[in-house]
């Protein structure tokens, strides 16, 4: 994949700054009916993370949520998204924000296959995710599982 030297993500995420000054991603929170909480391990990037990405040129967050439940997990919601918080990620780009939405209902279309962006997809229990969980994932499950307010940095 292009982008998987570090340097070439680097020199991407700085031309999307160049271009658009601050940067907009997503990430979704999805459960399933026994409580466990939607995974994803991507091909490019070390850890287990929350699906997601950016948001495209005229999309809106919640449209970019819908596209990448799809993509990284064959997820489907039911029922319109629920934003839970806005963060600033500056572990990405120094103007990063992430909008964090609760998928309320849901229909897993069949299970993941890995693919050029996604290693592996499950579903884990919201107080035992994997090894490998990145330190923001596990901070957002901890907000969900205690029913804290958002944070304000990823």
């Amino acid at each position: 994949m292009l982008l998987d030297h570090p340097s070439l993500r680097r020199l991407f995420l700085l031309g999307a700054l160049a271009t658009r000054g601050v940067t907009l991603g997503v990430r979704g929170l999805a459960l399933d009916a026994r409580g466990r909480v939607c995974l994803v391990r991507h091909t490019y990037i070390a850890g287990w993370h929350l699906p997601g990405g950016g948001v495209e040129r005229g999309e809106s967050a919640e449209e970019a949520m819908v596209r990448e439940f799809h993509e990284e997990a064959e997820i489907r919601p039911e029922a319109p998204l629920r934003l839970l918080g806005l963060y600033r990620n500056a572990g990405a780009a120094p103007r990063d924000h992430v909008a964090l939405f609760l998928a309320p209902a849901f229909t897993l279309l069949r299970p993941k296959a890995p693919d050029r962006e996604i290693a592996e997809c499950g579903f884990f229990p919201l107080d035992a995710p994997p090894e490998g969980t990145t330190r923001g994932t596990l901070a957002r499950l901890e907000e969900h599982r205690k029913n804290f307010p958002p944070a304000s940095h990823w």
